[in-house]
């Protein structure tokens, strides 16, 4: 056995070599700590293991969220439940307990625009991310213009499986643009794909009985209806418009006047 002291340096890059992550960056207060509380070599291996796995735990949490593409998450803790004129706050607040997820069951928030629909797909989807589950979080819209744009079968195919794979997908804002037929085909085939298999989450400002103007002679967009709506949590969220109110406290809390047109 070679009993030469190994410098601090090395060793932390000797811990890297073999794929520790944690220990080499935090080796010197590691060593400080065990040698304070008199560790033996069971509690020292331990103790690795421990902070090992829950720095990867750690890595893997932040990958998940960098991959779903949620951005800014406003918590829930700040949603006005007062607010809107009609919301089921304990449906809303049952998903939380991702049962959809397990179950393959679609969630589906409508409503007009500012009263909270994509505040809600976004932490329903960092919620399942931070449960270990894949997401990704994207608008309808780019998802059409993506798909869209490929000049071969091979990568439009490759597109669409990017869409399929997460665990859970949430398409934002659908129903603020109307689509061509190409483009309800290009969300009939993910929705398809992903029936009874893997959730959607879908923000939506129109109601079912007016896809008919997103989708203006679109065959496949009474059947996309049919696939999201099959399985699937239907959160109504009717009033005014947060944002805007919000909008209007702060100009009165700056003393602006507030044009009534507006």
């Amino acid at each position: 056995m070679n009993s030469e002291k190994t410098a601090p340096g090395d060793l932390a890059r000797r811990l890297a070599t073999i794929g520790l992550r944690y220990l080499p960056d935090h080796l010197e207060d590691f060593v400080a700590r065990a040698t304070k509380a008199s560790w033996t070599a069971a509690q020292i291996i331990e103790e690795i293991a421990r902070v090992e796995v829950q720095e990867k735990a750690c890595r893997s949490l932040q990958s998940r969220i960098r991959q779903a593409q949620i951005g800014r998450v406003k918590p829930m803790a700040d949603f006005d439940w007062g607010w809107p004129q009609k919301v089921n706050r304990t449906l809303v607040e049952d998903l939380f307990k991702l049962d959809f997820v397990r179950d393959f069951r679609n969630v589906i928030l409508v409503g007009t625009q500012g009263l909270g629909k994509t505040m809600i797909a976004k932490n329903l989807t960092m919620a399942a991310v931070e449960k270990g589950y894949s997401a990704l979080f994207v608008s309808a819209s780019r998802i059409i213009a993506d798909i869209g744009r490929q000049e071969s079968a091979p990568a439009r195919e490759r597109r669409f499986r990017h869409y399929v794979k997460p665990a859970v997908l949430a398409i934002d804002e659908l129903g603020y643009l109307s689509y061509d037929n190409a483009a309800a085909d290009i969300l009939f085939q993910i929705v398809n794909r992903r029936y009874e298999a893997k959730p959607i989450i879908l923000t939506t400002n129109v109601s079912f009985r007016e896809w008919s103007n997103v989708f203006p002679n679109a065959a496949s967009a009474s059947a996309l209806v049919d696939r999201l709506t099959h399985h699937s949590h239907v959160v109504l969220v009717k009033g005014d418009s947060y944002r805007k109110h919000e909008a209007q406290m702060d100009r009165s809390a700056r003393k602006e006047p507030i044009d009534p047109e507006v």
